[in-house]
């Protein structure tokens, strides 16, 4: 009785047993994008992926259809500077014409291990800085591509942890039309070494998402910290350490006429952003005329937001909302934003402004009135005189704890 308990123990070890695939590193600079492929492929299914070497990649990573797998990323991915190459190998996003070096899918997927993503983009930068071809808005172009380190697309129950990233092209990590995704303790510098400064090096951009979570993580970019992208709801940000960025923002939105952009349920708390653009931040395109704009025009709504325990240190714009994002002031005044901005929180924003804005360091301009948009506990401070406060079409400014005026170019 005793032996047939051990065999059905043993039988039932074995079936729990994970399948482990450990990708070698072939070496001599020769690729090892196929052979991480294959080992995905083999290792779809209740398994085991160990990245544990130095690996070149000038292949696509498409990790498709994964199911209860582990990933432990102990070791460095370094994707080849190749632009021509990635330019038309990269898959395609379509969203602001993003594309990605790493597509990873699928569900129950755990990515860990202190390893590093080196994206190798100081030749991007270079030839950004000589070229300028991107699209609208910190988008991509269709002829100079950009790739994403890692995007986590089509996927469900993710999580990512203990990672550092180094030299993106474009934004750093892609969150895309998935739900239940976690990202905690990444470690993310894109920061240029030649005259060319970085461009467009968003910490996290989230699509088409839900139930979103990043956390514990540090940021050195000089982009959006964390950014909302189109339909992003029920999103966490916490305990984040941010510099050099553009804060983080919800949006840009409105940008597609004919296209309606939803953010709502977000919450961000405990931030600390340094020497950046902005702080707290909306985003939102003007209305445009042209049913086909690319540049404004879209429908939507910004709903229930709250900014809580976020402190800056040398920042332009601690709390900024823009309704008229990059849009002409004389189209946005006739063709006022389509996505509407309500029910917004800021408790203990506290801190200093750059002065690089005088001294306003609360800037809330509407071209459309913004509903239920609060503030209490703000501290903050500026440089350059007594803090000022810049409101424009805020139907609640007796729920905000300073006082507004209007924008001095009414």
């Amino acid at each position: 009785m005793l032996a047939k308990l051990i065999t059905l123990a043993s039988l039932t070890a074995i079936a729990l047993a994970r399948i482990s695939c450990k990708v070698p590193a072939i070496g001599g600079g020769e690729d090892d994008g196929p052979a991480i492929n294959a080992a995905f492929k083999r290792c779809a299914k209740k398994s085991k992926v160990v990245l544990d070497k130095y690996y070149v990649v000038d292949t696509l990573l498409l990790t498709e259809d994964l199911d209860d797998v582990e990933i432990e990323l102990s070791g460095t991915v370094q994707y080849t500077p190749d632009i021509a190459k990635w330019s038309p190998q990269s898959l395609y996003l379509t969203y602001q014409n993003a594309t990605t070096f790493w597509f990873l899918s699928g569900n129950n997927i755990h990515l860990y291990g202190g390893g590093t993503l080196d994206a190798n983009g100081q030749v991007w930068w270079d030839t950004y800085n000589r070229t300028h071809d991107s699209g609208t808005a910190g988008g991509s172009s269709t002829t100079f591509a950009r790739p994403i380190p890692l995007t986590v697309g089509n996927a469900t129950n993710v999580v990512i942890q203990d990672l550092r990233q180094i030299g993106s092209p474009f934004w750093n990590n892609f969150v895309y039309q998935s739900t239940n995704i976690t990202y905690q303790n990444i470690n993310i510098r894109t920061v240029s070494y030649s005259s060319s400064p970085t461009a467009n090096s968003d910490g996290w951009d989230i699509y088409r998402s839900s139930y979103v979570t990043v956390r514990d993580s540090v940021v050195n970019n000089d982009d959006d910290c964390v950014s909302f992208k189109p339909n992003s709801t029920n999103i966490v940000v916490a305990n984040m350490w941010c510099n050099g960025s553009h804060g983080i923002s919800v949006g840009s939105l409105g940008q597609y006429a004919g296209e309606t952009d939803i953010v709502a349920n977000v919450s961000v708390t405990n931030i600390t952003m340094l020497n950046a653009q902005n702080g707290a931040r909306i985003k939102v395109f003007g209305g445009n005329p042209d049913p086909q704009s690319t540049v404004g025009g879209g429908s939507g709504f910004v709903k229930n937001i709250t900014f809580r325990d976020f402190h800056v240190e040398n920042v332009d714009n601690p709390i900024y909302i823009n309704q008229c994002y990059s849009t002409d002031a004389a189209v946005c005044a006739q063709y006022p934003s389509m996505v509407s901005i309500s029910d917004v929180h800021y408790f203990n924003i506290t801190g200093t402004s750059s002065g690089k804005e005088g001294n306003v360091v609360v800037d809330i301009e509407c071209s459309a009135t913004c509903e239920d948009v609060t503030a209490a506990g703000t501290n903050l401070t500026s440089p350059d005189g007594t803090a000022g406060y810049v409101c424009k079409n805020i139907a609640s400014e007796a729920q905000l704890d300073f006082d507004c005026t209007a924008p001095t170019d009414d």
